[in-house]
């Protein structure tokens, strides 16, 4: 998708295409609907999986754009299955922060059973720090300097505990709707394929269900989305219900 002058409200990193939109799909359709700008910065392009072309993934990509309506994708072009935290890789982050200039940053948490989600997390927080150093803005050549209000992470395959979670109830059926656009994520290469490379033994989209319910029924909602933030957060009064003075 083109890039756009105008700042982003969110922009979420993921190390694939389809992870953003299985972790946080809800919130970004959410977002979307309360006329918020929202982008998505895959690394990868997800042309190791298990199942289906690299071909087949773009295609589900644009398909999963359009039922978004995003306004803007990026792909910082890096190797599936290989992604390394080091300068080259965080300072085009930092670059592509410092040209949308999003208020909040999403990214995988750092621990994860997966190494490309690991090192996206720990690759998003160096990042952010950096877009908001004038000097290497000015060597780069780049945009100027803008780092992110927040930094969030969506949780993985490691049980952490969120400081928040979103209700996505609302949303769940278009969320799974977005999922489903990875059709060959979800469906078996071939007769002997069952599934192995899941980590846990679950599909797809029986983790998401799973995971939604039960960060669900914590904050008393049906279906609900974990985020994590390092540190305190503001005290906001609409939390407890009262709304603002």
């Amino acid at each position: 998708m083109s890039t756009s002058p105008e700042a982003l409200d969110v922009l979420v990193v993921a190390a694939h295409p389809d992870d953003a939109e299985i972790a946080v799909g809800g919130l970004l359709l959410l977002l979307k609907q309360a006329g918020h700008r929202v982008g998505i910065c895959d690394l990868t392009r997800g042309e190791l999986g298990t199942r289906g072309t690299q071909d087949d993934r773009d295609r589900e990509t644009a398909a999963a754009n359009r039922l978004l309506g995003l306004d803007v994708r990026e792909n910082l072009g890096l190797s599936d299955g290989r992604i390394v935290v080091d300068l080259a890789a965080r300072e085009a982050l930092a670059r592509l922060f410092r040209l949308h200039r999003p208020t909040i940053v999403i990214a995988h948490h750092e621990r994860d059973l997966h190494p490309d989600h690991s090192a996206c997390g720990r690759l998003a927080r160096e990042a952010w720090y950096l877009a908001g150093l004038a000097r290497l803005a000015e060597l780069d050549g780049g945009p100027p300097a803008a780092r992110p209000r927040r930094l969030f992470h969506f949780l993985g395959h490691v049980p952490v505990e969120p400081s928040f979670v979103v209700d996505v109830g609302p949303v769940w059926e278009r969320k799974l709707e977005l999922i489903r656009c990875y059709a060959k994520q979800l469906e078996p290469a071939h007769a002997s394929d069952r599934g192995e490379h899941f980590l846990f033994g679950a599909d797809i989209l029986s983790r998401a269900e799973t995971k939604a319910r039960f960060f669900g029924e914590r904050i008393a909602c049906r279906y609900g989305e974990p985020l994590w933030h390092e540190g305190p957060l503001p005290l906001d009064l609409e939390l407890f219900g009262l709304g603002r003075a």
